[in-house]
């Protein structure tokens, strides 16, 4: 008798991932790409309509891989029920307290759950805490479904790992780390993920060590960022070029290579929030990792109260000011938006009277208008400001060079110019050399 992973190498099953974004649509194309009949499932119409029409949103497979792509793209939930295979990889946001928002990730397992086949295997890939998808998401499955977890379908996790933008690391050659709620469930969904995973699958005891891996590796991430980002305001206040000591630094062989930046996106920002809400439930409270949000949540306005003061010190009036913000993803060459740290610069500015003028040829009009409720503008539209904050280091902004930055501002003297590099990306000798009042993170 074959297993289902058999089954689904010989094209005899469909495997299906529910949520199509940065993460579900690539491992969607990747296991189509295997031999797989894939069904692609999102509750947004829109998205599956793009997607149908060959574009991809995401700019992270591409649109010819769309157009390729034997997968079969759909947002009636109904067409889950030809598949035995299921790949949950809805986003795990945090709410405006942040505690961890399960909505989509609940809503997912009770989809799954109307339209699960006997024989099937669940494997989520979402960010949670220690515990969801046993304690949480199974019991709606079981519920929703009929069937019971061991003798009617299995249930494992695998958590994705995929870096939205990044074209080096990428699902393929990154290993995976895969668990099951009993042996039998772990070798199948072992078996499947080898089919895509050249870098190979690291399987672990349990499901809740796999889920507690996600969480601790972003964690490890933001605790190390925030260590820069409190050098970086250490730093300012002693006039110390905060790039320069990093770039000295990381010269000795065990320096571990963190800048001070803005922390964003959908995983650094929101998984060390899942981890301690855990931690705070079981009496213990965090003492490294809160504080180490707290830092990189504060970097927005450290930012914005920067290009505040370098405007009053070349004598211009902040609300009359004209400021322009060039990027507004979460991260470079990239269109995900999702969580970005701009946003935080932009709000405060707009405290101060400020209507900034945003440009990102990357991002959606859309998503920025729904997300932050700002206006895209483009390039073009950057001509006569005041203050210019390079906040997104987007390779079409790094083309632009000094001299034309420095065209963007008005026809005033050059020394009345403010550049606020958030990136770094320009050394202290070209700056001083450019003549323009500037400021580096």
């Amino acid at each position: 008798m074959k297993t289902l992973f058999e089954k689904i190498k010989f094209a005899e099953e469909s495997l299906s991932l529910i949520g199509l974004g940065y993460v579900g649509m690539p491992i969607a194309v990747a296991f189509a790409n295997a031999g797989v009949k894939v069904i692609g499932f999102d509750l947004n119409k829109a998205k599956i309509d793009l997607y149908k029409n060959g574009k991809d949103p995401t700019n992270e497979v591409g649109d010819d891989a769309i157009k390729q792509t034997s997968v079969i793209f759909t947002s009636n939930e109904a067409d889950l029920k030809k598949a035995k295979f299921h790949i949950v990889a809805v986003p795990t946001p945090v709410n405006q307290y942040h505690t961890p928002d399960l909505t989509p990730v609940i809503e997912a397992s009770k989809i799954v759950g109307r339209n699960l086949m006997k024989g099937s295997i669940v494997v989520f890939e979402s960010t949670v805490y220690p515990g969801v998808t046993e304690d949480v998401c199974l019991p709606i499955i079981e519920h929703e479904s009929g069937l019971k977890c061991g003798a009617d379908f299995k249930i494992g996790y695998s958590p994705e790992r995929i870096n939205p933008g990044d074209k080096i690391h990428r699902l393929e050659n990154i290993k995976k780390i895969v668990s099951g709620c009993d042996a039998e469930a772990l070798d199948e969904i072992k078996a499947v993920y080898n089919l895509v995973i050249k870098a190979g699958t690291f399987p672990v005891s349990n499901i809740k060590t796999a889920e507690a891996i996600k969480v601790v590796e972003n964690s490890q991430r933001d605790i190390n960022i925030a260590f820069m980002n409190e050098l970086a305001m250490v730093f300012d206040r002693m006039d110390i070029d905060t790039n320069e000591v990093v770039e000295g630094m990381n010269t000795k062989w065990n320096a571990l290579g963190f800048h001070p930046g803005l922390v964003g996106g959908h995983c650094i920002g929101v998984d060390p929030y899942y981890f301690t809400y855990e931690a705070e439930k079981l009496g213990y409270h965090s003492q490294i990792i809160l504080n180490g949000r707290i830092v990189n949540d504060s970097m927005g306005k450290f930012v914005a109260d920067a290009a505040i003061r370098q405007m009053i010190k070349v004598g211009k009036a902040p609300a009359k000011s004209k400021v322009v913000i060039l990027g507004l993803t979460f991260k470079e060459n990239c269109p995900d938006t999702r969580n970005s740290k701009v946003s935080d610069v932009y709000n405060y500015l707009v405290e101060y009277g400020i209507q900034p003028i945003v440009i990102d040829p990357w991002a959606s009009k859309r998503d920025a208008k729904h997300e932050y409720n700002i206006e895209l503008k483009t390039i073009k539209e950057a001509k006569g400001a005041d203050c210019v904050i390079l906040a997104v280091a987007h390779n079409e902004f790094k083309q632009l060079g000094l001299k034309k930055i420095s065209e963007m501002f008005k026809d005033i003297p050059q020394n009345e110019k403010v550049l606020i590099d958030v990136k770094g990306l320009y050394s202290v000798s070209d700056l001083v050399n450019s003549g323009l009042t500037y400021w580096r993170l």
